[in-house]
């Protein structure tokens, strides 16, 4: 949200601190507290704004969680924002609930002016190139408002009648978010399962692309400092791409978020050996590894498939993040 909202326009976002002994959770005391921190430091609240599912978390926000939310900012008189770009991604209970089905229960009382959701085709269907936004709010000035600037960012008539084709096709779309789910709950149980085999914990995740990962046992000291130290490590020594949990304004120095979503399995394979060649160097922190791994992905590695991780390791190989010929999108066909 700082690239977002902050960098070009100066507004001030200031964190609403969770904690790991709750699993990070937000809770009303948690947005309190972050409300008279912001009164002290004599700036003018706007509103609330989440992202459900959570980026970097890869966890949804329950239903009573989010009925706080709403009442906290019908209670200030102050704007939710909720962003929802990850909504279709949920591969495991509990389900993903947005802000628009909270402001219907009965228990709950808003002033729906408030209420503002934005969303994008960018990760539900794989489209960020695309660029795909939407705003849903019940505040009559902000659609007006946001319709006279959609002028500076029209999208496409090609783009237009492509997604609209694509989205008519109703079984089309079911089919691929369905199995979108099921590769991403393959996928985040294997890398998770990998990970504990090294002795790295990680918050337990049900949507998203992203693993929130605890690597504070590896910290020198528990500071900040120390945790860019490991960072830089793990990005030039390991050459793995992860983001440390102070850029997302963590409070707890030692989380990361990996993105779990954007390689093919043999980029995986290749991450995750790196992952436990690092682990080995810190004895401390590791686990006896298991024999019995999933047969359908397994670390150890041919000798074919070794020339070809010598090659990929090279010098000009084009980013793990570059698309690839394996995206879904790619691959799908109506």
């Amino acid at each position: 949200f700082d690239r977002d909202l902050k960098w070009r326009t100066g507004v001030e976002l200031v964190p609403v601190n969770c904690e790991s002994c709750n699993n990070f959770k937000i809770t009303r005391n948690a947005l309190e507290a972050a409300y008279v921190k912001v009164q002290e430091a004599n700036l003018r609240v706007k509103g609330l704004l989440i992202t459900n599912p959570s980026n970097p978390l890869g966890t949804v926000l329950d239903r009573d969680t989010l009925k706080s939310m709403v009442r906290f900012i019908n209670d200030k008189n102050i704007h939710l924002i909720g962003d929802e770009i990850y909504a279709a991604t949920v591969f495991m209970e509990p389900e993903f609930v947005s802000i628009s089905e909270i402001i219907e229960e009965e228990d709950v009382e808003c002033n729906r002016d408030l209420i503002h959701i934005v969303y994008s085709l960018s990760k539900d269907m794989g489209f960020p190139g695309f660029r795909v936004g939407i705003v849903y709010s019940y505040n009559d000035s902000v659609v007006s408002c946001a319709r006279k600037m959609s002028s500076f960012g029209l999208v496409s008539s090609q783009t237009q009648h492509l997604i609209a084709s694509m989205l008519s096709d109703d079984e089309f779309v079911d089919n691929f978010i369905t199995e979108s789910k099921k590769l991403l709950f393959n996928r985040h149980k294997y890398f998770t399962w990998s990970l504990s085999q090294v002795g790295i914990g990680c918050l337990k995740g049900n949507a998203g692309l992203f693993i929130w990962m605890d690597l504070r046992k590896l910290l020198k000291e528990e500071t900040f400092a120390a945790e860019m130290e490991l960072w830089r490590v793990i990005t030039n020594e390991v050459k793995l791409n992860v983001s440390p949990g102070s850029s997302f304004h963590c409070q707890e120095p030692g989380w990361f978020r990996v993105c779990f979503a954007n390689m093919d399995d043999y980029t995986m394979k290749v991450a995750l050996l790196r992952i436990r060649t690092f682990m080995l160097k810190n004895n401390e922190a590791m686990v006896p590894l298991k024999l019995c791994r999933p047969s359908s992905l397994k670390l150890s590695l041919s000798r074919s498939l070794s020339r070809r991780m010598d090659d990929f390791m090279s010098p000009g190989i084009m980013s793990p993040h570059s698309p690839l010929p394996q995206s879904p999108l790619v691959r799908a066909r109506t």
